[in-house]
């Protein structure tokens, strides 16, 4: 059978969480996105409390250009051979594979992340090492993406891998459509810390919130620790100290992050020089900006534009479909 690229099919089997898979299908079938998304399984199956009548069998799965497996909610029990071998054949195929949260269990079983770095949920970390010992677990990230292997970690991180392959897709500016739709912050950087120790504040509440929004509008301009400090009025130890607990990462970290993201979206969106763009993310010089742009994305700007140029209103894709 002919494989589609556009065709991103869930697998599913009995015992699968609810969570991740609803939240997984909601984002990609969002309306600005063009994913085929079907379910395959072989009969109706019991997720959470719910029951999911599949679209197409697990054979059908190998024609999927992508191929997301939800978690499973025992990692104890035997997992379903039938699953295993229609991933691994879909992978065989050429399909691009995402697990979410312990669904990372069932791409080990099939071999898939063998020799990879990968993660699941926190706390089943480590029964994944001792199990698949030739698997490197990291517990201590959102998600892992290895290009045609990707796992994410537990609950919202699904979320975040999701938002990350549309991102991949589509451009940062469908992404970010695609995040406030879900009322979602639209990217937390894979390699962000996924259990923080302290609760992190509500959005109402955000002892950060006020900051961010500042720095956000001054992206185009110096802004130091110490800046950042003085704006939130405490000192720049605590300031290190709550980005750290709040974010996972560091000030300055995180204003770089904000200063590639920027440049990505005035990339796509804008006809702007690249030395234009660079003084507008808070690069300086073009040359500032490729080699810090192409250190972080894997790309130069000017390959990321003709990826990602709008045509038509629409983002095009660069990435696996077409």
């Amino acid at each position: 059978m002919r494989t589609l690229p556009d065709m991103l099919a869930f697998a599913v089997t009995e015992g699968m969480l609810h969570f991740e898979l609803a939240a997984a299908y909601e984002i990609f079938t969002a309306p600005q996105l063009d994913y085929r998304v079907v379910v395959c399984g072989n009969a109706p199956v019991r997720a959470g409390r719910f029951t999911l009548e599949p679209d197409l069998p697990l054979d059908r799965l190998d024609q999927a250009g992508t191929v997301v497996v939800p978690g499973i909610a025992d990692v104890d029990e035997p997992i379903a051979p039938e699953l295993v071998r229609a991933v691994r054949r879909a992978h065989e195929k050429g399909a691009r594979i995402v697990s979410l949260c312990t669904g990372a269990f069932v791409l080990a079983e099939a071999g898939l992340l063998d020799g990879l770095r990968a993660t699941t949920h926190w706390a089943h970390t480590g029964v994944m090492a001792q199990r698949y010992p030739r698997v490197r677990v990291d517990p201590d990230v959102l998600y892992v993406d290895n290009g045609r292997v990707l796992t994410s970690a537990g609950k919202a991180a699904a979320i975040d891998l999701s938002l990350h392959l549309i991102r991949a897709d589509h451009g940062t500016a469908t992404a970010n459509t695609a995040a406030r739709r879900l009322v979602v912050p639209p990217h937390r950087d894979g390699g962000q810390a996924q259990f923080v120790p302290a609760p992190v504040p509500s959005a109402e509440g955000h002892p950060l919130t006020e900051l961010f929004d500042w720095a956000s509008a001054r992206l185009d301009r110096r802004i130091t620790v110490e800046d950042l400090a003085r704006r939130a009025h405490m000192s720049s130890r605590h300031l290190t100290r709550l980005f750290r607990s709040v974010t996972g990462t560091t000030p300055l970290q995180w204003l770089h992050s904000q200063r590639i993201r920027r440049a990505q979206e005035l990339l796509e969106m804008t006809d702007d020089s690249v030395d234009m763009i660079a003084e507008a993310s808070g690069m300086g010089t073009a040359t500032t900006l490729r080699r810090h742009f192409h250190r972080t994305v894997g790309v130069p700007p000017d390959t990321y534009r003709r990826t990602f140029r709008p045509v038509g209103g629409h983002q095009v894709s660069g990435g696996t479909l077409s």
